[in-house]
């Protein structure tokens, strides 16, 4: 019977689906295209796929063929098709109102804001891997003229004010000393003779304004440290010249040799002055706690891992050995010079605020704070009455899965309830100075504060819609400080919010733009690595291991826990962190 003509046929011309899956192509049957499984391929119960096969348009040129649609049919000879001559593409002024499309901005893409991660992120997640977080490239401090300041420069120019510190004069601190002006080296006799002399110029000009976020007021490593070297063993400026040295090293690696060498030589004439004098003698000496402080100093800026809390612990013994001298001669505590008394506090701060991530035994108690002292410090960033209800906190924290009883409860309950209360009508001075910056900081740390509480003490987590709304308050205020380009001492409240992120909802406002916690916790971090001289590539590795942490536990569901939040996510992988 002969085929009827097309203009004889009757209802829907049935055509070939290009979609159609691999089955339905093979057997030449038309695909009726559901999914996730075609008609066919469901009732035959076979496997329905689709093959995407990707075409080239420069393949079909160059065979001399149309690609797609781009052929015309030649009516000279019918069922032809020839390629159609290729016209150049319109130019912008040629398009139509309607041809005009609006694009997307492209995101400003910066180097902090890559999260790395290796094999070791999914087989041990109980350990922290630094290296994945280190700086990729050697910054250079950049000079008075533009350009990086080489090792040859330092020597003859003055170092660069770091992110607008006031810098000390070292003629202000020693007027009262009757010297002649002179440059601060030479102040100095026993730095010449230990050669480098330019490790001590950028300790005063580059570590000690890391050490505080005020810009009008001078550091105490500078105003307290600084005049007691005039009297001080070479000992003490072989530590200083150590820190400035590793510190330097992060910006020169050429100068990571030169530290280790000082460092090795003021550990050896420590060791040697212990075992020539003996704890007890040593023990009057503030001289001691100086170097060992600056040795400490030397170990966060370096690695971050556990020699530096050995420094700690010294430190504690001798501290512990002078105080029962003390007791013994019926000396009061009061009459301790401000030197002792500022490397006390150092020891004690930093005892204080790494234990509040990893919540190990107590080294330094309360009793080295001051209950009901207001005044921000210069270079703890907040008040003493602030770090003692920390250390407060971390120790009932300690103790709440040990509570047995009803009454032991309750008087937890009541006890967290009153340190509740007591930071939020916390009241921290900034002195007459009134520095906006330094007072931004304490107010972050206060607001830290309480969220540390809640989540230590109550077992408050990322979605607690007051953990939210601490989170939202503290990154508000370090963005606030990104803008003044001044963090430092700001990395503890910049963790806690970290660490307390929502991965599943973690805006932290809309507006012009919409601001997500995590980019600015990052941006937080490379700032902060440039302001401070703590070691930000350890505190970065943690937070980045705890996001990730979460973001798993989204997949997988969340796990079965014997322990609050803070205990599962950050406890375990925060062991002898500097957060000071």
């Amino acid at each position: 019977m002969p085929r009827r003509k097309a203009a004889d046929r009757t209802g829907p011309v049935k055509t070939r689906s290009r979609s159609g899956c691999k089955e339905c192509r093979a057997s030449r049957v038309r695909c009726d295209t559901k999914k996730p499984v075609c008609t066919r391929c469901w009732e035959k119960g076979l496997s329905c796929s689709t093959n995407l096969v990707l075409k080239w348009e420069s393949e079909f040129i160059s065979r001399g063929m149309a690609f797609g649609r781009a052929g015309v049919w030649n009516k000279a000879r019918p069922g032809i098709t020839q390629p159609a001559s290729r016209s150049p593409p319109s130019s912008p002024a040629s398009l139509s109102p309607d041809d005009v499309r609006e694009w997307c901005p492209v995101p400003t893409v910066r180097p902090w804001g890559f999260i790395n991660s290796g094999i070791s992120t999914f087989e041990r997640p109980d350990q922290v891997n630094v290296s994945l977080n280190e700086p990729g490239t050697v910054v250079s401090v950049v000079g008075t003229s533009g350009g990086p300041i080489s090792r040859s420069m330092a020597a003859d120019s003055p170092w660069p004010m770091s992110h607008g510190h006031h810098v000390l004069d070292m003629r202000e601190l020693v007027a009262g000393f009757n010297l002649a002006p002179a440059p601060s080296a030479s102040l100095f006799p026993g730095i010449s003779k230990l050669g480098h002399t330019e490790l001590f110029e950028y300790y005063l000009q580059q570590v000690c304004p890391r050490t505080t976020p005020s810009k009008t007021l001078s550091s105490p490593f500078a105003s307290v440290i600084l005049p007691f070297c005039l009297s001080a063993s070479p000992t003490l400026f072989k530590a200083i010249q150590a820190l400035g040295a590793c510190h330097w090293s992060r910006f020169d690696p050429s100068y990571s040799a030169v530290g280790l060498r000082f460092k090795s030589d003021a550990l050896r004439d420590l060791r040697r002055r212990f075992s020539c004098e003996g704890s007890v003698v040593c023990s009057t000496d503030p001289e001691l706690l100086v170097i060992m402080m600056m040795l400490c100093l030397y170990e966060i800026v370096d690695k971050c891992d556990q020699q530096w809390t050995i420094h700690l612990k010294g430190a504690k013994e001798l501290i512990h050995l002078r105080r029962q001298q003390a007791t013994t001669l019926s000396q009061p505590s009061t009459t301790l010079d401000p030197v002792s008394a500022f490397a006390e506090h150092f020891f004690a701060f930093q005892d204080v605020m790494g234990r509040t991530a990893c919540g190990e035994e107590v080294s330094f108690g309360t009793d080295y704070w001051k209950a009901d002292e207001q005044r921000v410090d210069l270079w703890m960033g907040c008040s003493p009455e602030l770090v003692s209800i920390l250390s407060t906190i971390t120790e009932m924290s300690r103790t709440r899965r040990q509570l047995t009883s009803d009454a032991a409860r309750m008087a937890f309950s009541l006890r967290a309830a009153s340190l509740e209360h007591q930071l939020e009508v916390l009241v921290q001075d900034v002195g007459d100075g009134d520095d906006e910056t330094l007072a931004s900081v304490a107010e972050a740390k206060r607001l830290a504060a309480v969220l540390y509480l809640h989540c230590a003490l109550y077992g408050a987590s990322p979605v607690t819609p007051l953990v939210v709304t601490y989170v939202r308050q503290i990154l508000q205020l370090v963005s606030d400080l990104l803008d003044r380009g001044s963090l430092a001492t700001a990395t503890w409240p910049v963790f806690v919010a970290a660490v307390e992120l929502d991965p599943a909802h973690d805006e932290i406002w809309s507006g012009p733009e919409i601001a997500s916690g995590r980019p600015i916790v990052l941006r937080a971090l490379a700032a902060l690595g440039e302001s401070t001289i703590s070691n930000i590539a350890r505190t970065r590795a943690v937070i980045v291991q705890v996001w990730q942490s979460r973001d798993l536990d989204l997949v997988k569901g969340l796990p079965s826990m014997d322990c609050n939040d803070w205990e599962w996510y950050v406890a375990p992988i925060s062991t002898a962190m500097s957060l000071a």
